[in-house]
């Protein structure tokens, strides 16, 4: 019999799907091994899931509305859902709407510290399966010339990016350091992903037995 040691995190024995369109979070999911297809979770105005005085849990309950609206039609699926924000002085900075509001981010986060949450849900409607978890990671930008938040701007990276910034694009020169997962900061990570698979396969491996 398998172990949480030995468990196949990989194949969990149904087909995945990510309910999301980023194509960060594809390609991340691509590179940990899996295959999987893809969907928009049906979701309207997510923001107004997210609490700035209960960030894991308005978060995880974002992440689980994700998974729960593809799983709808698609109950044999196991579905991946996730969501990324980033939260500075009390307040939380999602994407972007305008150039203007991109501007004001990168000013904001200029010379500080801000912290980047992303939180992940997993659900087999048919199996009556979903767990969420959590991650946070400290980023720390350097002081960052006004010259080269314009020429930020202009290159149009932050769209669709939480904080206005892709710390594996352009905006790498305006990190000084980080501490937690780097793959969080792209919008999934890792560690905590394959948990929630390990978790599926030991309880499926355990209802087997």
């Amino acid at each position: 019999m398998r172990t949480i040691f030995t468990v196949d995190w990989k194949n969990p024995g149904r087909r995945i799907l990510l309910a999301s369109k980023s194509p960060r979070r594809s390609e991340l999911l691509k590179l940990m091994g899996f295959s999987f297809e893809t969907t928009a979770p049906d979701i309207d105005n997510e923001d107004s899931f997210l609490d700035k005085n209960d960030i894991v849990g308005s978060m995880q309950r974002l992440a689980l509305a994700k998974t729960e609206s593809a799983s709808i039609s698609n109950p044999d699926a196991l579905v991946l859902g996730a969501d990324t924000i980033v939260f500075h002085c009390g307040s939380i900075l999602c994407k972007p709407r305008s150039e203007n509001e991109a501007r004001a981010m990168l000013k904001r986060l200029n010379g500080s510290r801000h912290e980047v949450y992303s939180a992940v849900a997993l659900e087999c409607k048919e199996e009556g399966f979903f767990e969420s978890a959590i991650e946070k990671t400290l980023v720390y930008f350097r002081n960052i010339e006004e010259n080269e938040i314009e020429s930020y701007i202009r290159s149009g990276e932050y769209a669709d990016k939480a904080g206005a910034y892709a710390i594996q694009g352009q905006a790498m020169i305006f990190v000084d350091k980080i501490d937690g997962c780097f793959y969080n900061v792209v919008g999934l990570p890792v560690v905590k992903t394959i948990s929630l698979f390990k978790d599926y396969v030991t309880r499926k491996d355990q209802a087997d037995v």
